[in-house]
């Protein structure tokens, strides 16, 4: 099972690289390199300035 799934994400990732004509590998990178971690950052910071703007509500 995990193997299909594993093997589903590669085509998966094929497909998007032959789509933007990067390949398998620059998708990969492009995706888990650059995208979720900036993604990360991104959230963490909304989430951030959230929580000071709700405390400042409070006081």
């Amino acid at each position: 099972m995990i193997s299909n799934f594993f093997n589903w994400c590669v085509y998966v990732l094929e497909i998007i690289g032959d789509l933007t004509g990067m390949g398998y590998e620059l998708a990969n990178i492009v995706i888990f390199v650059i995208l979720q971690p900036a993604l990360i950052l991104l959230f963490f910071v909304l989430w951030i300035l959230e929580k000071k703007k709700n405390n400042k509500m409070k006081f």
